[in-house]
């Protein structure tokens, strides 16, 4: 919608519109601009030149960058009857016109409008040697009209330039009264018949700007439901997550993005297991001395009996694949990382991501790994919004080291590579409730882990969860 508004602004520059008449001439072509820009009209004549030509009355084509339409400052204005200045120092541009002064900074997202600092959606920037400003600097500055034209695919620029603004004449000394015909009352005063004049084109509403926004909110995961090789679909308490996100509003969006979390369940088992001396009847496990403790696997419907890792290749060996761990409570923290780059409207980010994985059980190494997805971050500044993101994590491994024991024959000590490929998600809403800035949040999230090198199972942990955050 603020493509579509800008644009309207900008084609009205050049576009017929009701009640106003052509000028001279019929209307110039559209032209063919290099790609990535638009051509422009001015009053009904196309000015468009090329990109290595600026001269009086014609203009470089406009630009269309992250929604929003960017005129050539100079150009534009010298055809309105303004000067305009440069300052190279400090990268600001002065236009002067009678009634009117205004002033923009290359890189900063505001404009100075008779002494009035207003918000920009884009900051000016320089291009091809030439300053481009967001179509509102002309609109709103000058009163011109601009809108967009979907099906020539360029901007027009309507302007009529209003008479010079005169100094009142000096007030006349007062007469000196002369006495009245005593049989004639004094005349009443009679009012100044009304001056006509042509209200400019209204100008076009502008959108709340965004700054730069950083945010950071707590999660309880309520109840998670964990598949791994130590949990056959066992729920969890005790989770819980953290977040934190920073919006970097330049000229180009950014996104900087964190996310913690540590996921907390049981794993059960039936029996309390003891050592066993390797060979001998019943120690069916494959680490025979003791380490993880050793029990009877495969014992049916036992949970304690665990997959091992690397288990196709220990049981080519020695006939045998998992290993008796007792009870206990396993934790598994992650930690993912995330920078992006805006590619939709409103607030869809994607870009490139770190993650990694630790491990209270079993030895287990941390795991890493680096991937991409897509961030939809919430829209704060609403009273209910939505958000959610999808990360891909295609490689995320970690060296693990067997235990010590002759039963592993070939593989006792030895390192391997343990590794997954990992999706990450998550979709929630928020509601700002209390003072400024604070906000409630829920939704539903969770990871899914799929085999790759030596790893025991397919895992996937999931919750739904309740947090709230700040905005500032």
């Amino acid at each position: 919608m603020r493509l579509v508004f800008r644009a309207a602004v900008a084609v009205a520059l050049f576009w017929p519109l009701p009640g106003f008449a052509q000028s001279g001439g019929p209307a110039g072509s559209f032209g063919t601009p290099p790609p990535g820009e638009v051509p422009i009209l001015f009053n009904d004549q196309h000015v468009y030149a090329k990109p290595d030509t600026i001269q009086r009355r014609r203009t470089l084509a406009a630009l269309v960058k992250d929604e929003t339409v960017l005129l050539p400052l100079r150009a534009m204005f010298e055809a309105m009857g303004a000067t305009v200045s440069w300052d190279g120092a400090t990268k600001t541009a002065t236009v002067a016109k009678p009634g009117a002064e205004i002033k923009v900074t290359v890189g900063r997202e505001t404009v100075w409008i008779n002494g009035e600092g207003r918000p920009l959606d884009v900051a000016p920037e320089i291009y091809r040697d030439s300053v481009v400003v967001p179509v509102r600097v002309i609109s709103e500055a000058l009163g011109a009209y601009v809108q967009w034209v979907p099906e020539k695919h360029s901007v027009v620029v309507r302007y009529l330039a209003g008479p010079i603004p005169t100094p009142p004449p000096a007030t006349p000394p007062p007469a000196t009264p002369q006495p009245l015909p005593s049989a004639a009352p004094p005349a009443a005063p009679v009012a100044p018949p009304a001056t006509p004049s042509v209200a400019p084109p209204p100008a076009p509403a502008r959108a709340a700007t965004r700054q730069n926004e950083f945010f950071v909110a707590a999660d309880y995961l309520v109840s998670p439901k964990v598949y791994n090789e130590l949990s056959p679909g066992n729920s969890g308490s005790g989770s819980y997550a953290v977040q934190g996100a920073a919006e970097l509003l330049s000229s180009v969006k950014i996104l900087l993005e964190g996310d913690w979390r540590r996921y907390q369940y049981p794993h059960n088992a039936n029996q309390l297991s003891v050592p066993c001396a390797v060979g001998s009847p019943g120690c069916n496990t494959v680490n025979g001395n003791g380490q993880f403790q050793t029990g009877i696997c495969p014992t049916a419907g036992d949970p304690g009996c665990v997959t091992a890792v690397g288990a196709v290749n220990i049981k080519a060996f020695n006939g045998l694949s998992q290993e008796y761990v007792n009870a206990l409570t396993a934790q598994e923290t992650s930690f993912d990382a995330h920078v992006g780059f805006k590619v939709f409207d409103p607030r869809i980010y994607a870009g490139a991501g770190y993650y990694q994985k630790s491990y209270n059980y079993l030895a287990y190494p941390t795991v890493r790994g680096v991937g991409a997805g897509i961030t939809k971050l919430p829209d704060l500044e609403r009273p209910v919004s939505l958000y959610g993101s999808f990360w891909y994590y295609p490689n995320v491994t970690g060296t693990y080291t067997y235990p010590t024991t002759t039963f592993l024959g070939p593989y006792s000590g030895a390192k391997v590579q343990l590794g997954y490929s990992v999706l990450k998600y998550q979709a929630g809403a928020t509601v700002n409730v209390g003072g400024p800035g604070f906000f409630f949040k829920a939704g539903w999230g969770g990871e899914s882990s799929s085999v790759k090198a030596n790893a025991p199972a397919n895992t996937s942990i999931n919750a739904p969860f309740i947090g709230a955050g700040f905005r500032f």
